[in-house]
Parts: structure tokens; sequence; C-alpha cells
């Protein structure tokens, strides 16, 4: 996630580098096919420019809102991960009593349970960002589960299944009762729910041919603008051709990198930041006293 800092201008470039490498061998082409053969070239009205910028500033309008819409929901869908992962464990630590086991057995149960929430959020994280969900799991899970999760193609789904059959011992061996079971029940469909939603914004491909479509009339802008700046500007239609268009591009790719909220790119969703806060706060509700640290931002952004 961008952080409200300096952007460096190389990140910024770095985007756009090619359309800007085009945009100045097309406009130093019109402007040598210009000086040759100006009166042979169509004379374009300011008029038909200004309509198509007007048209092109809105596509990318609604492209800009569309991408943030789903950038925004992935947010919003991580913080209800981060409140529920909360919610899990405080019920936790009040339906699994002393009364019912001994003390450490329950100690034991609290941890293991709280530990494998944990590495859910983890691993759901490293999932969607295509990256190996088992990375750095063996400190919050162990063996015998971290064996059960690698045979499963979800693997976030599998450790949900395992708290299911926990709470599912918990009832049958009489520690939690009937209303206990259907209020821990409810968390865990809640976090599956936000899981679902996560892989349904993840496989939900925004479509190329709309993103083929601007690309290609920001080009014809550019061409139409270079015509109609026949005898206007001079040689200073080069700079003012690539900064115009250097604009439209920019706003274009932020669209194209906020549209997937889970790409391991600085515009993501920080999942892995979100989820070192949902260890911490999870590590101080056991009594913990060794607490990790916050991630702490790369320069300009957060993972």
């Amino acid at each position: 996630m961008l952080l409200e800092r300096r952007i460096p201008l190389k990140y910024i470039l770095t985007k756009i580098k090619k359309d800007i490498i085009y945009i100045l061998i097309i406009s130093v082409f019109f402007y040598m096919l210009k000086s040759f053969y100006l009166e042979k070239l169509p004379q374009i009205p300011l008029s038909l420019i200004t309509i198509l910028g007007t048209s092109i500033s809105l596509i990318l309008a609604f492209r800009i809102n569309q991408s943030y819409d789903r950038w925004w929901e992935a947010r919003k869908v991580w913080g209800a991960i981060v409140n529920d992962s909360r919610t899990l464990v405080m019920q936790l630590n009040t339906f699994v009593s002393d009364k019912s086991l001994s003390k450490e057995i329950t100690a034991t149960f609290r941890k293991n349970f709280a530990y494998r929430q944990i590495a859910w959020c983890y691993c759901l994280g490293q999932s969607l960002r295509d990256l190996e969900p088992l990375d750095n799991l063996d400190k919050y899970l162990p063996t015998n589960e971290l064996e059960y999760i690698s045979k499963h193609k979800n693997k976030p789904n599998a450790l949900l299944m395992l708290h299911a059959r926990d709470i599912e011992w918990f009832y049958n061996e009489h520690i939690i009762n009937d209303v206990q079971q259907i209020q821990l029940d409810n968390t865990l469909v809640r976090l599956c729910d936000s899981m679902g939603k996560c892989e349904r914004i993840k496989s939900t491909v925004f479509p190329r041919t709309y993103s083929l479509i601007v690309h290609f009339f920001i080009y014809m802008f550019v061409l139409v603008l270079s015509l109609g700046l026949v005898e206007s500007v001079g040689l200073y239609e080069i700079p003012i051709l690539t900064v115009i268009a250097s604009a439209f591009f920019l706003i274009e790719k932020t669209g194209i990198h906020m549209q997937d909220p889970f790409k391991n790119r600085p515009t993501d969703t920080p999942v892995t930041a979100i989820a070192r806060t949902i260890e911490i706060n999870i590590r101080q509700l056991l009594s913990e006293k060794e607490i990790p640290e916050a991630i702490s931002p790369q320069n300009y952004y957060l993972m």
C-alpha cells in the first residue's frame, strides 16, 4: 500500500517508460512530417481534439473508480478478518475455561488454536499473492498440522477445517455449550466468507479488452493532437505531447495496478502488515511477553 510519503520519480516513470519512448518517437516523426508536408496534412479542428480528450478523461475516470472499488473492497475484507480473528481468540479465552480442563491443558489448547489463527492469516495472504502458503508457518503450527494442510490445494481452507474440528471436539467433550458452539461457528463462518471474498476479487479478471481500448484511444488522441498543433507551438510540440500523454498513461497504470490488490506490488492491500498486526493482538490476548514488532514501511509503501 502506497503511503503518504514522497513517491520516487523513478517508480512513477518506470511504469510508463515504454509508452513515453513511443510517444517521443511519434512526436518527433510527426514534427518532421509536418516540416516537409505541411500543406498536404489535414486540418484538425480543436473542437474535435477537445471532445476526444474529454471522452478519454471520462473513460479513465470510470476505470479508476472501478479499480478503487476493488482495492477498497479488499481492504474492507481484511479489516473484517482483523476483527473476526480477535473475536475468535477472545471467545476461545472466555469459553474454554480452567473449570473444564486442567490449567496447563487449557492453556495449551488456547495457544494452539490462537497460533493456528495467526498461521491462517499469513497463509491466506501468501496464497493470494501466489507465494508459498506454508512459508514460515512452522513457527505457529505443529508438524502433524503442517502435514495435513500440505495435502490440500486450498491451504487456508484446510486450516479453518482444523478450527472446526477443535470446536466440534470442545462441544462433544462438553467443554463448551450449545450457545458457545454457535457463536464460535458463526465467527468461523465469517472468516470463511472473508476468504471467499478475497478469492473472488483475485479470480475475477478486469476485462482486458477495456484496457486495450483505453490504450488505443490515448494513442489516437496523441496523433490527433499532433495534427491539431500544426502551426501552434512549433518545436515545443514534442514535450507538450509527451507530458499530456504521460498524464493519461499514469492514470491508466494506476487503475491497472489498483484493480489487482493481491499482486505483491507497492499498490497492494498490505496483507502481510495486517497479518502481523493480528499476530500482535492475539499474542497480547494470550498474555505473552515476547511480542513481535509491527512491520515497518519500506520507504514509500507498506506490504
